[in-house]
């Protein structure tokens, strides 16, 4: 029951007219920045979901045909579940407009450091303006291109059907049942040159008379267009930017965000053993963890880069403090390294990513993100991932050498050369695990090993007297490569924190 005054519900009815004003359509091209005050709690929760939701793009333009149906049902529930507009919605939608637009800004000072960045922000921005565009019915579809000043006019069906020979000959793949199906747009010559170039549409009188299958085109080439200006303007504008001591430390992070668990405490510690790490290698890490302990074993060495992955990736499986010492003694002093060198060089930075050191801070793995963002391996490092830093051909070797079907490297190359360099790892546990669809999006080395040990175990956890024995769909191969890996770092451990954490192996 409403007992609220008139006066109050004018009030509210004003307010609500405001806020339509302000967000007229749940799409746009994020022309006017926001300019309200938000926290910063509110600011790095609003970035978190909207990065998850880029990602989640992401992965099903690569595992899914745009535009199909399980492409665009699983979508929209991932639109939903963040509260993002997911399709035209009732005026009311005020707080997933807001949402939408605040995020979107944010992501873009987080995503214009570099060329790489930019074009993963520009390319998954896209995908989901297409999708959402393509989701609006005629009557909303006509306001959003004249919201953002593309104002194409629908031609009538008398003009439709006096053209109808023309539109047949002139669109590729119509015919004249089609042509009497499909709406065509009216459009200025200028915002149609691609598509007249291509002879893909009906020309007449400086008009070019364009299907709806193709309108997006035109809107994407548009905002496209804007948003690749607008991320180089943000990137000039960031000086001044990263003098704020509040938002820089948020923006980095962002850039190189991982937003699943952080793996900081696992249920496994002490039951993994340090006989069976051999074994474990080759069914159920990564490629980069798989080729770091590798090269370990054949160096009796790994320069820092590589330690400081490797070490944390093997706290987050569950090796104990007491083990990790064990562990890294053991192959050092069979290298060059004498004992008295490893306790006073080496011992104090493993407690120190233990926790028991210095800060006291429990560090974490790093994720798939951090690895391919973030220090990228030199000569003679084998850290980094080898899906981002490796060669192509010495990847392609790599693969061949891990028993990996040809058709399989071809695949994975292909995601390698799109840059879809997390997908091309889950290709790669598929491929390893014999299984079609993995069921979940890859983000972190540990997730990789927790969930082939699932698999592997039947689902059941890791028992530590049983898993020498392990259930692999995966051929054991003694052989390993060495060369660039990838690394563990969670969500939660900010730069300022991992600077205690530089002094983890620091000597090479």
């Amino acid at each position: 029951m409403d007992f609220s005054s008139g006066r109050a519900r004018l009030k509210q009815a004003r307010l609500a007219g405001d806020r339509r004003e302000l967000y007229p359509h749940s799409l746009q091209f994020y022309l006017e920045p926001p300019t309200e005050s938000i926290s910063l709690v509110e600011f790095e929760n609003l970035a978190i979901d909207r990065l998850r939701l880029l990602k989640v793009v992401e992965s099903l333009g690569v595992s899914y045909t745009r535009g199909s149906e399980p492409y665009k049902t699983k979508l929209e529930n991932e639109l939903r579940k963040l509260k993002f507009p997911y399709r035209a919605l009732a005026e009311d939608d005020y707080e997933a407009r807001r949402k939408d637009h605040i995020s979107h800004f944010i992501l873009r000072l987080a995503y214009c450091q570099s060329e790489d960045l930019r074009r993963w922000f520009l390319q998954q921005e896209m995908d989901l303006l297409r999708y959402r565009f393509n989701q609006l019915n005629e009557a909303l579809r006509q306001k959003f291109l004249e919201y953002v000043n593309l104002s194409f006019e629908v031609i009538s069906e008398d003009v439709k059907n006096e053209l109808a020979n023309e539109l047949c000959a002139s669109t590729p793949g119509f015919s004249m049942i089609k042509v009497k199906e499909q709406q065509f747009y009216k459009v200025g010559l200028a915002d149609a040159v691609d598509l007249f170039r291509a002879r893909r549409v009906f020309i007449k009188d400086g008009f070019a008379y364009v299907p709806l299958k193709e309108i997006d085109a035109i809107v994407l080439n548009n905002y496209r267009t804007k948003l690749s200006k607008a991320l180089a303007l943000t990137a000039r504008s960031l000086p001044s930017i990263q003098s704020d001591e509040r938002l820089q430390p948020l923006l980095n992070h962002l850039s190189h965000s991982y937003v699943g668990p952080d793996y900081s405490v696992q249920k496994n510690t002490g039951k993994i053993s340090l006989e069976q790490i051999d074994s474990l290698s080759v069914k159920s890490f990564p490629l980069c963890m798989r080729q770091l302990h590798r090269a370990l074993r054949d160096n009796h060495h790994l320069r820092h880069g590589g330690r400081m992955q490797y070490g944390l990736f093997l706290k987050g499986i569950g090796l104990t403090l007491e083990q990790a010492l064990e562990f890294w003694k053991k192959e050092f002093i069979r290298g060059k390294v004498d004992p008295d060198k490893f306790d006073k060089g080496y011992a104090y930075s493993i407690r120190h990513s233990y926790g028991k050191e210095g800060k006291r801070t429990d560090y974490t793995p790093y994720s798939c993100m951090k690895i391919i963002m973030s220090n990228p391996p030199s000569q003679g490092d084998y850290h980094g991932c080898p899906f981002r830093h490796s060669d192509p051909e010495l990847l392609k070797q790599k693969l061949q050498l891990y028993k990996i079907p040809p058709s399989g490297i071809t695949q994975i190359l292909e995601l390698v050369k799109g840059m879809h360099y997390q997908l091309a790892c889950q290709k790669y546990f598929e491929l390893t695990h014999d299984v079609e669809d993995i069921g979940f999006s890859l983000n972190h080395p540990n997730q990789y090993f927790t969930e082939s040990q699932k698999l592997l175990s039947g689902g059941k956890e890791l028992k530590k007297e049983l898993s020498n024995s392990g259930n692999s769909h995966q051929k054991s191969n003694s052989q390993e490569s060495m060369n660039s890996n990838c690394i563990p770092t969670s969500s939660n451990t900010t730069d300022a924190e991992l600077e205690g954490l530089e002094a983890y192996f620091t000597e090479d």
